[in-house]
């Protein structure tokens, strides 16, 4: 379910950036140089994309913390 979720999310986070980006649970937001503005529009594609609502207040600083939010969200549905 991880993998699926962050292989998922590898391709959200590459299309915001406009490259491609490696990315690991352990990968941080500010290592990819992503500020809050990058973060409200990732939110946004995910939410689109599971059709799920993460909310607005966020406190994530890695990626492995926001496939866990996703899959919980996405359990909870």
């Amino acid at each position: 379910e991880t993998m699926e979720t962050l292989e998922k999310l590898k391709e959200i986070l590459a299309e915001c950036k406009g490259e491609d980006i490696e990315v690991t649970p352990e990968t941080t937001f500010d290592e990819l140089d992503f500020d809050s503005l990058d973060k409200v529009d990732i939110v946004m594609q995910i939410e689109e994309a599971y059709d799920i609502t993460l909310g607005d207040n966020l406190q994530l600083s890695t990626v492995g913390e926001l496939i866990q939010k996703i899959d919980e969200a996405v359990a909870a549905k």
